[in-house]
């Protein structure tokens, strides 16, 4: 990740979330990692306080199945290195929130907040990408994962728009 896009998604978890801790890294591969069968989280980061911020930008409706795949992705960062883990999930606003506000009862010190944004995820997510390639970066799994996805996980009206931009980028890096 760039310094633009640090700068960006500090931005984001600052503003949105209201969380002023002071954010010292994206927190290595080896550091974040949890088991297979456990969901591996988007843009995690680590606090000076050594604390995990997870962002997350959810395209499709929060549902239970997707509150549990957060949950033991804090349950398993927090058991892994006993510290606080904070889950910051973007919802544009036409998606379905399909779970209630409740406790959650866990050993695990972690927090989930939800956030519906009038911008669409998925610009975000594309412009991130168009960042990296202006910035000469190479593109990771992830990142072409992402993009092909676009198309699936906009909105209906925009699935054109994503399709020609998805072809344009291809055509440049390959």
């Amino acid at each position: 990740m760039n310094k633009k896009d640090f700068k960006m998604r500090t931005k984001v978890i600052q503003e949105t979330f209201s969380d002023m801790r002071k954010i010292k890294c994206v927190t290595p591969k080896e550091i974040r990692k949890v088991d297979e069968d456990i969901y591996p989280g988007g843009d995690i980061f680590t606090t000076e306080e050594g604390e995990f911020i997870d962002l997350e930008f959810q395209m499709d409706d929060f549902d239970e199945n997707e509150l549990v795949k957060y949950i033991e992705l804090a349950e398993a960062l927090y058991e892994r290195h006993g510290k606080k883990v904070s889950i910051y999930v973007i919802c544009p606003n036409n998606i379905d929130i399909c779970v209630k506000e409740c406790k959650i009862m866990s050993e695990a010190d972690f927090t989930i907040k939800l956030a519906c944004i009038e911008e669409d995820p998925c610009e975000i997510i594309l412009q991130m990408i168009k960042n990296k390639i202006k910035n000469n970066e190479m593109l990771d799994g992830d990142d072409l994962h992402a993009l092909a996805m676009l198309p699936v996980k906009c909105r209906p009206e925009k699935r054109n728009y994503f399709r020609k931009e998805y072809f344009r980028i291809m055509n440049k890096i390959f």
